[in-house]
């Protein structure tokens, strides 16, 4: 006799079960050990598909795991749908764009009647974030959906006027201009959520190093300037057409690629003539320090659309340097102008040859730069014999000779995207474009930094390899883009034409998890800063906050109580993409707002589920919707 084991009917049975007895649902109790975990809130625009599955999966078999070990656990959900994403997803389904009509109607399987309703972007959102939780719940993860919240609901919103305006007291938010990531057709900056391609790409800083040609200047853009006193000679690709073009005055030889970047960077430029690489390559130009004759030679790995599509060579110390003298049996010598371990060996050509680097097509040569560049950064120092910059440490002599070199003139800065291409959802290509009378976190603070690395040394961190990226990304991070013009989102309290973008209202929604089901009960008026400073930082005298708001003492204590019940969250989980932003962010803002007891004791970094080789995304087509998954296969 055949027993037929029918799945979902179980599944249903226990579902139900855990709904009616309301066994996820954390409630403090002092009695007993806590246990606090989050995972990254989703930003609901479409549907789950089995990649998100996994992520939730994570968190929900810790809790499990900690429940049975007898801790009262707290595994809250909340939904982000701060930004301008949704934005364009309405206006693209309003102007009934055909791959944005696949995408919802066919495989998000969205009905036509309600697929009309997306012209209003809440209405998106909404939609979504119920799909959301009907998924979870069928997944069975034990999420307490007492806690459930939107980033727009007005509660939020006041918690994050509270936060911003805490930042600003302390020096922390300021006024300026700086390089931000920007869509021409949106204009408007856009954060990852905001882009098709290129969500990873950072902006990174170059210093543009002025090499003397005739009467002109060719701009080699490098990330590291302090290995100019190792060059030994320029790569121009000679399949190019390159530009001779007035830039603020000076005549500077580049690529028509850069011109345009140049523009948004609040260069003024003029395209005065087209130059063929062949016209320049073979002569020689100048280094503006030492004045050393250095030969201008042909490398077709230069990528004219990459910074100025002028490239400085520094074979001793650059991996794609040495292997392309070598493809090309130069008789050029590499001029070692780092210290090492081992100071007989050339480290480009001892790395290359420990990795068996054949040639410049090899893909192991990008592994090899990282690691040589990380290592030199991180321990290097600059040769005695140098002059003005000998003994210096890498990092010292990157930052003053970078200083030095735009101080004389020698020198400029430009700003470039780390990946390529980078497109908006719109489809717009973005450049990196300095933003004026923006307003941004000040990242920069060195004091900032250290309050970050000391609480990154205390943290547990798995897997504990990535802390060294942690450490990189504290001290890389420079001043950062927290407003936009568009979107959804909490108005900045003292500016209100701005409105705080996704990255900067998500920093520490993790304490407002330990209070959310009381204020929803509370009007958001009431909500001052003197609510959130006595119940995050026990500032003020109850009984005054009481008189002034109207919430009763018992009220104000109970809340305060239950935050310092959870707080800090045991665990933080995220993906590994949001190692340099997100989770980075939520140890400065920390840092900043609370005290030490309440900084956040561990994160848990995972990597992306991939299918067929290639991350998960809805707008390659490429994904398994979970919904699916689980009426094959079963939650389970």
């Amino acid at each position: 006799m055949t027993n037929k084991f029918n799945l979902k009917e179980i599944e249903e049975k226990w579902k139900k079960r855990w709904e009616e007895e309301k066994i996820f649902n954390a409630i403090s109790d002092k009695k007993r050990r806590k246990f606090y975990l989050t995972v990254a809130y989703p930003y609901p625009s479409g549907s789950m598909h089995v990649g998100h599955g996994r992520t939730y999966t994570v968190p929900d078999i810790i809790a499990r795991y900690k429940r049975m070990q007898g801790y009262n656990v707290l595994f809250p959900m909340a939904w982000h749908v701060t930004g301008s994403p949704v934005l364009g997803i309405a206006e693209r389904i309003r102007k009934r764009d055909p791959k944005t009509l696949m995408i919802y109607g066919k495989l998000y399987k969205v009905p036509e009647e309600k697929l009309k309703e997306f012209e209003d972007p809440r209405k998106i959102v909404e939609h979504f974030s119920d799909e959301y939780k009907r998924d979870m719940k069928n997944l069975g993860l034990s999420i307490d959906w007492t806690r459930e919240f939107l980033t727009i609901t007005p509660q939020y919103q006041r918690f994050i006027e509270w936060q911003y305006r805490t930042l600003y007291s302390k020096g922390l938010v300021r006024k300026g201009k700086h390089p931000v990531r920007y869509c021409p057709s949106c204009d408007n900056p856009v954060g990852d959520h905001d882009l098709l391609e290129g969500e990873d790409s950072v902006i990174n800083e170059f210093t543009i190093i002025k090499f003397k040609f005739n009467n002109s200047i060719l701009p080699a853009a490098t990330l590291r300037p302090e290995t100019l006193f190792g060059v030994t000679n320029i790569w121009l690709n000679p399949k190019v057409r390159y530009v001779r073009a007035r830039v603020d005055g000076e005549i500077w030889i580049l690529s028509r690629e850069s011109v345009e970047k140049l523009r948004y960077l609040d260069r003024d430029v003029e395209v005065l003539a087209e130059i063929d690489a062949g016209e320049i390559i073979g002569k020689f130009c100048r280094d503006p320090i030492n004045d050393r004759e250095i030969p201008i030679l042909p490398a077709e790995f230069v990528d004219p659309d990459y910074a100025t599509g002028v490239v400085m060579s520094v074979p001793a110390h650059a991996p794609y340097d040495y292997v392309a003298l070598r493809d090309i049996g130069s008789d050029i010598k590499p001029i070692v102008i780092i210290e090492s371990n081992d100071n007989e060996k050339i480290p480009a050509k001892d790395i290359v040859e420990r990795m068996n680097i054949k040639n410049q097509r090899d893909s192991k040569l990008e592994e090899a730069t990282e690691i040589l560049y990380r290592e030199e950064y991180a321990k290097g120092r600059m040769k005695k014999s140098i002059e003005r910059y000998g003994n210096m440490s890498v990092r010292e002599c990157r930052e003053r000779l970078s200083r030095d070199l735009i101080k004389s003139n020698h020198g400029d800065l430009f700003y470039e995207f780390s990946k390529r291409p980078v497109v908006c959802r719109c489809g717009t290509r973005c450049f990196v474009k300095i933003l004026k009378d923006q307003w941004f976190l000040r990242y920069s603070d060195e004091k900032w930094k250290e309050k970050a690395h000391e609480c990154l040394s205390e943290m547990n961190i798995i897997p504990e390899e990535i802390r060294q990226n942690f450490q990189y990304f504290i001290d890389w991070l420079k001043d950062w883009a927290c407003t936009r013009r568009v979107g959804l989102g909490t108005v900045l309290p003292w500016d209100r034409k701005w409105i705080v973008e996704p990255l900067s209202d998500s920093t520490i929604y993790m304490s407002y998890y330990t209070i959310s089901h009381h204020l929803r009960k509370i009007n958001s008026e009431l909500l001052s800063d003197e609510f959130f400073d006595y119940v995050f930082l026990g500032n003020g005298d109850a009984d005054k906050i009481s008189k002034n708001l109207g919430i009763s003492r018992e009220k104000l204590n109970e809340i305060r109580n239950e935050f310092a019940y959870w707080y800090p969250a045991e665990w933080r989980l995220s993906a590994k993409d949001l190692v340099g932003n997100h989770l980075t962010f939520h140890i400065f803002h920390h840092t900043a707002i609370f005290p030490k007891k309440y900084w956040p004791r561990g994160i848990v970094v995972f990597g992306m589920g991939l299918l067929d080789g290639q991350k998960m995304s809805s707008s390659k087509g490429n994904i398994i919707l979970l919904s699916d998954a689980i009426e094959k296969y079963g939650g389970d």
